[in-house]
């Protein structure tokens, strides 16, 4: 029987998701909540790892290494950022121990682009680059992970060259909740999805991003003209975002790029689409799966037997 070799996690805002790691990188166990970095800080955080650990009956003496929001400055212990241009194994050295723990546990750091005119940082994608991209892959990569805050990373021959965020998911619950939009998509969820809708929306942004705002108005006149559908306007509404976001992310790349999307569930069907759509080649990885191989090269860098 495999036996336990470290504690995997990946602590993100409003989510927690835990592994128990065997020796042979097989998950022995696994546990998921909503208790993120905005519940833990209340909570606490070294209570609510405990109360995980203690319904796996992880042994006492294994190691924990942290990816995501509980390293950030509003949670558990401030990991702080590495700059780009980076290698993407600096990563993996620059975990932060927490103190205090009566077992190991190291937090890994985020990203920070400093460039004045481009600002950026992330906190957990990093973990899911690792896991995505080899560290000696050659060439020039441009990394999709969607999201809350899609990111869009550029690597050129293991090296983290730069990345873009855009607020694409929640912009898309901001406009859907709390604005005049929200009455053109009420409804919607009963409905079956507006394909078309979608794909109009998402070639009509990518070509000219520059609209997009227009474009997305056009969900509540579309509605009032012309009998727009709930789902329609939800699908006009998220494509038009998607589509402006590829249209950004994708006009700094590299013609000979080679596209990989780290994503699961929804987004992952979501986003497949709007590849297909925009005849854009690109290869998918499962974003769990791209997190614990991220987590798993970091455990044995810092804990190598």
């Amino acid at each position: 029987m495999t036996r336990p070799a470290y504690i995997a996690v990946d602590w993100g805002t409003s989510s927690f998701r835990l592994w128990l790691i065997g020796e042979d990188d097989s998950i022995l166990g696994e546990r998921r909540s909503g208790e993120g970095m905005t519940s833990a800080a209340q909570t606490g955080f070294a209570k609510v790892l405990q109360s995980h650990l203690d319904a796996l009956a992880a042994p006492e003496d294994l190691p924990v290494i942290v990816c995501g929001m509980a390293g950030a400055r509003q949670g558990w212990v401030e990991a702080g950022y590495i700059d780009t241009p980076t290698s993407l194994s600096a990563i993996l050295t620059g975990a932060v121990s927490v103190p205090g723990q009566s077992r190991d546990v190291r937090i890994l750091p985020g990203l920070a682009q400093r460039a004045k005119e481009a600002p950026d940082v992330m906190r957990g994608e990093e973990t899911q680059l690792l896991g995505a991209i080899a560290a000696d892959a050659k060439g020039e990569q441009l990394v999709c992970m969607p999201g809350t805050h899609s990111k869009w990373v550029r690597v050129v021959d293991g090296q983290v060259t730069g990345f873009s965020t855009f607020m694409t998911g929640e912009l898309f619950d901001v406009i859907t909740k709390h604005s005049i939009l929200s009455h053109a998509v009420a409804g919607a969820a009963d409905m079956p999805a507006d394909v078309s809708a979608f794909e109009t929306a998402v070639k009509a942004a990518f070509n000219k991003p520059a609209l997009a705002t227009n474009m997305l108005f056009t969900s509540r006149a579309g509605q009032l003209l012309h009998g727009l559908t709930a789902a329609g306007a939800q699908a006009l509404i998220s494509g038009t975002l998607i589509g402006a976001e590829f249209a950004g992310a994708l006009s700094s790349a590299g013609q000979g790029a080679a596209i990989t999307l780290v994503a699961s569930g929804r987004l992952q069907a979501l986003y497949e689409d709007a590849f297909r759509i925009l005849s854009l080649n690109y290869t998918t990885v499962d974003a769990d799966a791209a997190v614990r191989r991220g987590l798993s090269a970091a455990a044995k860098a810092i804990w190598p037997n």
